[in-house]
């Protein structure tokens, strides 16, 4: 069975940008796993107001990229501004995207991104906000609603879901790079 990773901080994680792609990874026949930095629950987020929760699986530490196909990593403002700080973390999300398999980063997650210094030559997408720090990271930013590089995949926002999901599963069944931008 294809077991896919979702990375998320604690808390302040955008729900939609968790929740479908990880039902659309179900529906599609795939196991999904919850990493997070620490034991527990995550906080998910309707925009600025708390949703639901979510059980972590794993902690991130203890994970090794070999157990994993595919890396999603939603966003939330919050989620990757505190993902970012978390050393096991960014170490995973590096040493993932250097494995060559797909890793899927959607609104403000590409900052886990810049953070682990992978965006050097990169053609990417993400909140437009994001535009600054991914092409100071070296990347280059696009103003479209899925942009597939190599093994990265990226999409702007909630409504970039639909596009975001059939990316990241075509990625997943065919092989990274699969798809175009």
């Amino acid at each position: 069975m294809t077991t896919i990773a979702f990375l998320t901080a604690t808390e302040g994680i955008e729900r939609a940008e968790l929740v479908e792609p990880w039902q659309a990874v179900i529906d599609a026949g795939h196991d999904a796993v919850l990493l997070a930095p620490e034991e527990g629950e995550v906080q998910l987020f309707e925009h600025l107001d708390k949703a639901d929760t979510r059980s972590v699986d794993t902690v991130v530490s203890k994970a090794s990229v070999d157990d994993y196909d595919a890396l999603v990593l939603p966003g939330g403002v919050a989620n990757p501004d505190a993902l970012r700080m978390d050393e096991d973390a960014v170490a995973f999300i590096r040493d993932f995207l250097a494995s060559g398999k797909p890793v899927a980063a959607i609104c403000h997650a590409p900052w886990t991104l810049v953070e682990a210094g992978v965006l050097q030559g990169r053609t990417l997408t993400s909140w437009p906000s994001l535009q600054t720090d991914v092409r100071n990271a070296g990347g280059t930013w696009v103003d479209e609603a899925v942009v597939t590089d190599a093994n990265l995949i990226t999409s702007r926002n909630p409504g970039d879901i639909p596009s975001f999901n059939n990316a990241l599963l075509e990625a997943v069944a065919h092989g990274a790079g699969s798809t175009g931008s």
